[in-house]
């Protein structure tokens, strides 16, 4: 697999139903994205891509490519570590086709991300979290730069159960991924 053929982009207005699609579909989102009814709620994508593009900077959303073909998307939203602005953090989250996992993709557009979100706000902590079994994604986060911090217990309700989380983060003066 050739890394710089994963690539990012905006979303387009041809990808809303892609999005609608793969967010509905639990066999695409696997065990350790599968949040049955949560995810099922009213799709606000349309609106929200109407108002910004889903490129806000508090959150947002863009799709990931290999060779030019959407194979996923990956998101980010604001988790607050105190009052006013400047004092949040962006958590990420990904998903990908099935077909594609093993392969680097994941790896790649986590380190894209960072990089994106580095270069196009003023935020200074880039964080994600990882199911504890999530051995996979665990080390797709590690080989992208990001630095497992700890577990978080009982943070995430997922097939009517609380899961153990492990917690990584990336901060703007970390060195790049793979030095």
């Amino acid at each position: 697999m050739r890394p710089e053929a994963v690539a990012l982009r905006p979303v387009e207005e041809r990808d809303l139903a892609l999005l609608r699609t793969w967010r509905n579909d639990t066999e695409r989102q696997g065990e350790y994205g599968d949040f049955l009814a949560t995810s099922r709620r009213n799709d606000r994508s349309r609106s929200r891509w109407e108002e910004d593009g889903l490129l806000a900077e508090t959150r947002g959303t863009l799709v990931v490519t290999l060779d030019a073909e959407p194979v996923g998307e990956v998101q980010w939203h604001a988790v607050a570590y105190g009052p006013g602005n400047g004092v949040h953090a962006l958590n990420i989250g990904i998903c990908l086709d099935r077909a594609i996992r093993g392969r680097g993709v994941g790896c790649e557009a986590q380190r894209l991300l960072a990089a994106y979100l580095f270069a196009h706000s003023p935020v200074h902590r880039v964080e994600a979290s990882a199911d504890v079994d999530n051995i996979a994604e665990q080390r797709a986060l590690e080989k992208a730069g990001y630095t497992r911090e700890g577990v978080i217990r009982g943070a995430q309700f997922r097939r009517g159960t609380w899961h153990d989380m492990v917690a990584y983060g990336r901060l703007r003066t970390d060195p790049p991924a793979g030095s």
